[in-house]
Parts: C-alpha cells; structure tokens; sequence
C-alpha cells in the first residue's frame, strides 16, 4: 500500500516499527503535491521539515515515540501562527508575514514530534465556505475538480482527501472544518468551544472560532485530538479538558431534529443522512424525532455576530505595525484607507462593512443585541434537547459541494449553505462530519453528529463505530 494512502496512525505504526523512514514519507507527500492541481496549500516547509524529521527519526530508532502520531506529516491552516514562517491567511494584507512565536497548537504538535509539511490554503481570514476567497487562487475539490472543496478550511480537507497530507488542522467559526470535511468525504471534528487553545489563531470571530483536526477517519482525528486540547494560560476562553468516559452506541439516543429535513435539503443528502441513522440504529442505537424551532434565526444570528466580531479583530490591520502598507499613501489616513483597500480582498470588506453596520449607533440594539438575545434562546433550545438524547444527528449541508464559480456570483446563497453548522458554533458545543455517501455524481455528503460540551469521545465513538461497520471512511 503507498504510503500516501495510510491513515495517520497506520503510517505512525509503521515508522515506529522502522519499516518506513519519516524522510521516505516527506519524500512520497511531497511528489503527491507537486504532481497535484489541486492548490491545497499555500506554502510548504521542506527545510524545516526535513530537518525536524532527522530529529523525530532518531528518536524513534531508540524507541522514544513522544505520542501515537510521532513523525506523521500534517497540514497546517494558513491562520495558525508558525515560528519564522510565513502566515497568510491566504491575504494579500499578510503576505510575507513570518511570525514570532508558534500557536500554542504548533507547539503541542512540535511536542508530539508530528511534522509540519506546509501551510494549507483557505478562504481569505477564513471568510467563505469555499476556499475561492484565497489570494492563492481557489483550491479543487479531489472528489469532482470541477467543485469546491467547500471553506474555509478547503486546503486542509482537500490535502486529506487528495492523499496530499495524513491528517490536517483546520478551524471552524461557522462549519468551516466540516463543511469542507462532508464536500470532500473525510472526517472532520469542530471540538466545544474553549477545548482547544486558540493562542496563535489569527481570529475571525472570536467566540466563535474553534481549532481542531480533519483525518481519514474518527481515529485519526481522536488521536490528534488528543494532543491539542487543554487549558494554556495565554488563553483566557481555554478550559481544562474533563475526561468523560464515551457513551456506548448500543442504547445511545440519538435525536433527529424534524427542522432539518425540510426545504432546501436536496433528497439525495436527505437520503443518504437517514440511511446513516439507521445504521447506527441497527447497531443498537436508539433514535426518536425532536425539535429546534430556533434554527430558522440561525443564520441571521451567526452572520450579524460573526462579521460584528470580524470588523473589530481586523481593525487592527491598519498599514502601520504589520502587514500590507501601500506605497500610493500620502498620509496618516490615505494609509489606512489605501492599506485595508488594497489588502483585503471583496469578501473580507464586505463583512467588515456589514460588522460596523450592526455596531453602529442606531443599529447596534436592533440587529447585535437583538443576534445576542438570539444566541442565548439557540443555546437554551441545545440544552432541552440534550436532557433527552445524547447525541444530535444531521446533515452537515443541505447539498454536496457546488461548481466552482457559483457560490461567489450568490453571497447569500453561500452564506445559507452554513444552515446546519453555525448553531453548533453558537452554542459552543462540539460536532463531527463523517462521509455518509455520495451523490448521483460521485460526491460525498457528510453526516453531523452533534454532542454535549466535552462529550468529544461519545461523538468520535460512534462515528468510529459506524467507520468500521462501513467497512472504513468512506
């Protein structure tokens, strides 16, 4: 089997048993990329990865494997901060931009001796559900070029699928690690909010944004899991992570929001999610229809918070400290004008505009503090659900990933594909995409399984359960 196609912890098992060398890995990853079209990243680290990996491979020949992923390659989303080197955001306002110090992610996964092969490509400061925003250029999806690989973390997903990367991270605001998890056909976990260290994320939204891993399989992303979350001190939103012993499947209760499967989801998606069910319910899950009338006031609620909190984080890039300054400037106010004007790309400013229309004088009460009110009602409806079933079950997406080009001429039709994902976010709570099956076309659609904050393990559980009744990730 090419080592290409190994799963993170196969190929782990492998070098540990010294029957593949990391550089051999490098080397296979490498030409994978290098052969591909697929765009999945902005920026590869072969000097720094070639040189860790003579590091991690002594190591491992005296036997001292620092974690299960020890030497496994992966992909980085272009936001996460990387030590001297380069971090986009896939923006013409930070190209060229090296930071300081490491995320406080980079660092666990530089613990665990994993090694960085490059910087994977996004939607501009991970504003999209495409991965077509990108100063880069637009990644493909490996599953149907012609398609999006869905955003913002699209390069992450698309690297797992296209073989380009064992296992990525990724982070999610709105749906952003599973959208692109469910159009590509991997696994993809947004974990509860303040699970994971978000020191070193350059922020979007930040009660909303959510670091975590995207993979082959359930395992995969349990395993790296593992490694990122915890508390750190530079992280004030971060919590201890409680260790809750996963729920077994058999007698799980699974709830089956009826507000899900209305109009817009197309009935191949609608298909393929209830066939999942039912699997698990042969499994010896338990399953029964429940209710979250709020749903409809997603969408308005997440888009009014999230662009307030984007206007607010991207102040900061104003032309002076860091980032791009244009030459045209004559002035304190042509530079910030001309600066942000030239820097950000039509996506980004149109969510800046409509940030600082809601937190404007005379709007803030009828649109912010109106999505706040909102947020806490979406929050309450997850906690009456969650006194009846333990596991939230859906759709990630009510289709499988559009043409390229097509979401773009349609904003707000972009914007509803997040229906099924945004609330998750609101809430804080974790979730996870699985493939559940495919299109008429061949393309994937992603099951979402939803859970109780910190109950990572009962979703990666079952979704492990289900892989292997499967026969593996589909």
């Amino acid at each position: 089997m090419p080592i290409t196609t190994l799963t993170a912890l196969s190929l782990a098992a492998r070098l540990r048993a010294g029957e593949v060398k990391i550089a051999e890995a490098l080397d296979a990853y490498y030409a994978k990329i290098e052969a591909s079209d697929f765009n999945c990243y902005i920026s590869l680290c072969r000097e720094h990865a070639y040189a860790r990996a003579a590091q991690v491979q002594a190591r491992l020949d005296a036997g001292e494997a620092r974690s299960p992923l020890a030497g496994v390659p992966i992909a980085v989303k272009d936001l996460l901060c990387t030590r001297g080197l380069e971090t986009t955001c896939a923006s013409d306002m930070l190209r060229g931009f090296a930071p300081p110090y490491d995320a406080t992610v980079i660092e666990k996964i530089n613990a665990a001796d994993m090694i960085l092969l490059g910087k994977a490509n996004m939607d501009e400061f991970a504003m999209g559900s495409t991965t077509e925003t990108s100063a880069w250029g637009a990644t493909k999806n490996p599953r149907g070029p012609a398609h999006v690989p869905g955003g913002s973390s699209g390069g992450s997903a698309a690297a797992v699928a296209a073989c380009e990367a064992p296992i990525a991270l990724g982070s999610d605001t709105g749906g952003s690690i599973r959208q692109p998890a469910a159009y590509c056909g991997v696994t993809g976990l947004k974990p509860t909010y303040g699970a994971v260290s978000r020191y070193g994320l350059i922020a979007y939204a930040s009660s909303l944004d959510q670091i975590g891993p995207l993979g082959r399989d359930a395992r995969d992303c349990a395993a790296l899991f593992d490694i990122i979350k915890g508390r750190d001190a530079r992280d004030g939103t971060s919590m201890a992570y409680p260790e809750t012993p996963a729920k077994p499947l058999r007698g799980l209760k699974i709830g089956v929001p009826k507000e899900f499967f209305g109009d817009g989801l197309h009935p191949e998606v609608a298909g393929a999610v209830l066939a999942a069910k039912d699997r698990l319910v042969a499994m010896g899950a338990q399953a029964g229809e429940c209710s979250l009338p709020i749903a409809e006031y997603a969408i308005p609620t997440y888009y009014i918070i999230a662009c307030a909190e984007a206007s607010s984080n991207l102040s900061r890039y104003d032309g002076i400290k860091y980032g791009h300054s244009s030459a045209k400037a004559q002035s304190l106010r042509e530079t910030y004008i001309l600066s942000r004007s030239e820097g950000f790309g039509m996506e980004v400013k149109r969510r800046i505009m409509l940030g600082n229309f809601v937190l404007s004088s005379g709007y803030f009460d009828a649109y912010y503090k109106k999505a706040l009110q909102a947020k806490r009602l979406i929050q309450d409806a997850f906690t009456r659900a969650f006194e009846t079933y333990d596991v939230i079950l859906g759709p990630v997406a009510p289709t499988t990933a559009p043409r390229l080009g097509e979401s773009l001429s349609d904003p707000l039709k972009m914007y509803l594909s997040d229906i099924y994902t945004v609330m998750i976010n609101i809430a804080g709570l974790p979730a996870l995409s699985i493939p559940c099956g495919e299109d008429a076309r061949g393309l994937p659609i992603g099951l979402q399984l939803i859970g109780r904050p910190f109950e990572e393990a009962t979703l990666l559980a079952a979704a492990q359960a289900y892989q292997n009744a499967a026969g593996g990730a589909q």
